[in-house]
């Protein structure tokens, strides 16, 4: 199968993005009113917590700011339109995402990170499958969303299991996508993270083949584009405060934070607790030792050629929350 370039998909994404944003005022410098464009997926729950309470407009009004806020399908599109400056923050994406940007030479800051939440993303097979072990998925049709967590936790499942990516016959579907195939019988498994797990499980009667326990630890990511870093580290600084403390009232308040986000999600206020429960939501700063881990995500993808070339996974832009 042909796996399309990161800049062929900026094509079709800036395509995607460009009517949504058109409306939107871009961030100026200047002493004028300004907009930051806001980026975010579902499973970005930090940030549908701070939208619904309305917590980051109080908080960035001070500043002159206000916020626009626009979902993507997946972590790959979302990066791409903050690499074309159609967005100014990316809410957060897998770990797997940034290195894609990176070997396309975007200009990205590292503003975040959720710790470790291994088992936040699974391989699932239907309640009746034959299916017990990675090792049996030779041959199989796989689905996962291309880029994403579930993509790099499959590639080292199956090497664990003694298997190659192309021992198995991969399926790139978005999370939608991939459940409506799941569910139908056209896939022998599907690798998903949460919330998406947590409903197939409840909903969908799914078993877990395997988590990210010992594979893939699953830490996700905030980004903004370097020059919005530079020239407002003041609205970015707030960003973090909220996300910390947003991400503690999470755990603190399971019920309150699922009777929150289940309307906006869709779902089941238990099937949102239990998705929350598998997330640490403990932002913290990036640092070159807690960011190790994306160069072995990095050569996982170089070595399935899903990647134009090597990169330094640490050779990136941080930024320092004060305090």
């Amino acid at each position: 199968m042909t796996h399309p370039s990161f800049s062929a998909l900026n094509r079709r994404a800036a395509l995607g993005v460009l009517g949504s944003l058109a409306g939107g005022a871009a961030f100026a410098q200047g002493n004028a009113a300004r907009t930051v464009r806001l980026g975010y997926q579902k499973s970005s729950t930090l940030i549908a917590v701070l939208r619904l309470q309305g917590t980051l407009e109080q908080r960035l009004a001070p500043l002159g700011v206000t916020l626009s806020w626009h979902e993507f399908t997946s972590g790959l599109p979302l990066l791409e339109a903050l690499n074309l400056d159609n967005l100014d923050f990316s809410a957060d994406v897998a770990d797997t995402v940034p290195v894609f940007a990176q070997a396309a030479g975007a200009q990205l800051t590292f503003v975040a990170q959720e710790a470790p939440s291994p088992t936040a993303q699974a391989i699932l097979v239907r309640s009746d499958s034959p299916l017990k072990s990675v090792s049996e998925l030779k041959g199989k049709r796989v689905g996962f969303a291309k880029a994403a967590g579930a993509h790099y936790l499959l590639i080292a499942a199956l090497e664990k299991a003694g298997l190659a990516f192309s021992d198995i016959e991969p399926a790139y579907l978005t999370p939608a996508d991939g459940r409506a195939a799941f569910e139908r019988g056209s896939l022998d498994a599907w690798v998903v993270w949460d919330p998406f797990l947590s409903a197939a499980q409840k909903q969908a009667n799914a078993r877990v083949l395997a988590d990210g326990t010992g594979l893939a630890s699953y830490q996700r990511y905030y980004l903004a584009s370097t020059r919005f870093a530079q020239a407002r580290p003041d609205v970015l600084g707030v960003i973090y405060a909220e996300l910390e403390k947003t991400g503690r009232w999470v755990k603190q308040q399971p019920k309150d934070a699922a009777a929150l986000l289940a309307p906006f999600w869709g779902l089941d206020a238990g099937i949102v607790e239990q998705a929350n429960s598998r997330r640490s939501y403990a932002v913290r700063p990036v640092t070159p030792q807690n960011i190790g881990e994306q160069q072995k995500i990095a050569d996982a993808f170089l070595a399935e050629k899903l990647l134009p070339r090597r990169i330094n996974a640490t050779d990136v832009a941080l930024f320092k929350p004060q305090g």
